[in-house]
């Protein structure tokens, strides 16, 4: 059995230490928020930009953020783009090991200061399975009694050694939105990078991998139809908070959602379970 250790980043964030033989893994209180996961013997399979200083109120730009209960910008005035989960404490609700693999729920308490953005009555979980490879799960619950609408990402950031000898596979069938065009079909099955991406996919397949240089990364999902394909490319990196002008060249976000035509419509007392599972194959 392995070992799993509450501690205190040096800017205030409380986080979870996991140590076993099949991985480690570090996962903040605040969204829930898983920064690192590392296999025994493999390489890293996240990606967190060094420009982060980990300051509370501020989602970690790596890892994987949880975009809930809406993804991208709401349109009200005041609304947080992405939702307000990611910047919430979340509370660890249970935790198992299950000989060498440590499942882990965090759930996430609406607060009176939330109800403006979300007056619903539904409950939210983050479930985690740690081994040699990682699932992240978004579970949701509606627990009122009218129909409620999500859209929700887990906004998974993936290191690379350079973005331009990248290739993405796993999208043939499918179509994309980009930058408020489309909806274009898919090009064949692979994606290279060249300029800014920043397609949000549906009718895609459960499926992708992400060719590097270090090996293969496979990207899984389950009870999705939808994906975010990201790299901010050049001008943008310069214009985001809490990310190096170069950052671009090293990572790229593949991110199992639930958008446009594939958004959640929760039915009174439905459950839905958003997965995605991360390993090297």
């Amino acid at each position: 059995m392995g070992k799993l250790s509450r501690h205190q980043h040096p800017n205030g964030l409380e986080y979870l230490q996991v140590e076993s033989a099949l991985c480690q893994a570090r996962i903040f209180f605040q969204g829930a928020q898983i920064d690192s996961f590392i296999p025994t013997g493999k390489a890293p399979l996240l990606w967190v930009s060094d420009a982060d200083d980990y300051s509370p109120g501020n989602g970690i730009r790596g890892g994987i953020p949880v975009c809930w209960p809406w993804f991208g910008m709401d349109g009200r005035d005041g609304f947080p783009q992405h939702g307000f989960a990611r910047t919430r404490e979340w509370q660890l609700l249970s935790h198992e090991w299950q000989g060498e693999v440590l499942a882990l729920k965090f759930g996430l308490e609406i607060q009176e200061t939330d109800r403006r953005f979300w007056p619903h009555n539904t409950q939210v979980e983050l479930h985690f399975l740690l081994g040699e490879s990682l699932t992240v799960s978004l579970v949701n619950r509606n627990l009122g009694q009218e129909p409620v609408r999500i859209t929700q990402a887990l906004h998974s950031y993936f290191p690379i050694v350079d973005i331009h000898t990248l290739r993405a596979t796993g999208f043939a069938g499918a179509r994309y939105i980009e930058f408020g065009e489309g909806p274009y079909a898919q090009e064949g099955d692979e994606v290279h990078f060249d300029r800014e991406t920043d397609r949000v996919y549906t009718q895609l397949g459960p499926v992708q991998q992400l060719h590097t240089t270090d090996g293969t990364i496979e990207v899984s999902r389950e009870h999705s139809h939808s994906a975010v394909l990201w790299n901010p490319w050049i001008d943008k990196s310069k214009r985001l908070a809490r990310f190096n002008d170069e950052d671009y060249l090293t990572m790229v976000c593949l991110e199992a959602a639930n958008v446009l035509e594939d958004a959640l419509e929760l039915a009174p007392g439905e459950r839905h379970c958003l997965t995605t599972r991360i390993r090297w194959c």
